[in-house]
């Protein structure tokens, strides 16, 4: 019985990383991906200290078969302040969630190209470099912020129809 909730209490984490790693290591347009809106989905929804970790477990996993480079603490670290953004979240209405998710779009943006200008070789280390990698990093910003929102809202009302579903068929084990 024990064994049991345990598993009900760890098994939707567990699903919830294989699935964004899966959906991160797929085939899919360059920063349309799914690590944003779980972060938030995270923050908001398990509200405790290592809310971080499920989307960090996610990007891990999918780091293994994608590969590692040298701005994962930068791309990481984003993702961390995107799980402390949703924990301060109060509604998760449509407003809401566009709102959450272009703040972590624009802070993706920044924090990660600031991290390709400080840490690599393509810019010079002046402020006319971090201008460039900011101007480079444009044409990508355009797939980020549509990601965040997919799956900002794919993960908000996809949960929510789960919910519905299981309360309906009474998988929860709650009265019908």
């Amino acid at each position: 019985m024990e064994n049991r909730k345990l598993l009900k209490k760890v098994l939707p984490y567990l699903v919830i990383v294989v699935l964004a790693a899966i959906a991160r290591i797929i085939p899919h347009a360059p920063n349309f991906a799914p690590i944003a809106g779980l972060a938030i989905f995270t923050g908001y929804h398990f509200k405790n200290r290592y809310t971080w970790a499920v989307p960090i477990a996610a990007m891990v996993v999918s780091d293994f078969i994608i590969g590692f480079h040298s701005t994962v603490p930068f791309v990481y670290a984003s993702f961390i302040v995107m799980s402390l953004i949703g924990t301060y979240m109060k509604s998760k209405n449509a407003s809401s969630l566009i709102f959450v998710s272009m703040v972590s779009s624009v802070l993706f943006f920044l924090v990660t190209n600031f991290g390709v200008w400080a840490v690599g070789s393509m810019y010079v280390k002046n402020m006319s470099g971090l201008l460039q990698s900011y101007t480079m990093g444009l044409p990508f910003f355009r797939n980020t912020v549509l990601g965040d929102l997919f799956y900002t809202f794919s993960f908000f009302y996809g949960f929510e129809y789960l919910r519905l579903l299981a309360d309906r068929k009474n998988l929860l084990g709650k009265p019908a």
